[in-house]
């Protein structure tokens, strides 16, 4: 005969519940090291420890998504504010420098710069319109969403006030539709700041695309009709 495995012994308590309740005196025999130290515990002690270990786990998580639903709140608050201040302007000619300088102030961004192209002959000498190159514009019509990152080597970042200072860039692409659409920009969003941490790589980008929606629908109004 083959000896007796752990795997056995294990496989026949796991099939076999009613084992304990006929040899109830094994529970309050069987001694296990503990976690927290050196001392011997009872399994009934030891399995209370891991319960323990357990809810404290689900308590943490329960704080985090506590913790992001409020953040998340604010930043949407922010959002319906900053969407308010762009329904409010009645000039379009007015309409780029108010979007930046709301954008910058609900979300307390150090630099915001923005650039818009084919627009109408009205506004062609304004400028939001002037100072773009062609690579920028096919960069930005590149980019199926928001850029999150360092600053070295974009164009982009010379159409901030103070380039030097912006250690973290984020570059967001405005085309009509939707914000991941396939279709050309027609401008581009520069948030900058001097913390290398502020728009790093790997940022969640769901509500810089919904920034980007908005500003492209309220920019159109320059677009020729």
């Amino acid at each position: 005969m083959n000896p007796i495995t752990e795997d056995d012994i294990a496989n026949y308590l796991a099939n076999s519940p009613d084992f304990f309740e006929r040899h109830a005196q094994l529970l309050a025999s069987v001694l296990l090291t503990s976690p927290h130290g050196n001392r011997a515990v009872s399994l009934q002690e030891r399995q209370a420890e891991m319960l323990r270990e357990k809810i404290k786990a689900l308590e943490h998580r329960i704080m985090d998504m506590v913790r992001h639903g409020n953040e998340n709140m604010v930043i949407s608050d922010r959002v319906h504010r900053w969407a308010q201040s762009l329904l409010l302007v009645q000039s379009t000619r007015a309409l780029p420098a108010t979007l930046a300088a709301e954008l910058q102030s609900q979300f307390l961004v150090p630099q915001v710069a923005l650039k818009v192209w084919d627009v109408d002959a009205r506004y062609a000498n304004e400028p939001f319109a002037q100072g773009v190159s062609e690579d920028a514009k096919s960069f930005a019509s590149s980019l199926a969403q928001p850029y999150c990152g360092m600053a070295t080597g974009i164009e982009a970042v010379g159409w901030l006030e103070d380039p030097d200072t912006a250690m973290s860039i984020a570059l967001i692409a405005l085309r009509p539709g939707a914000a991941n659409g396939a279709g050309p920009a027609f401008g581009m969003l520069v948030l900058a700041s001097p913390d290398p941490q502020r728009f790093q790589a790997g940022f969640a980008t769901d509500f810089l695309e919904r920034i980007a929606e908005l500003a492209s629908a309220a920019l159109s109004r320059l677009r020729p009709r």
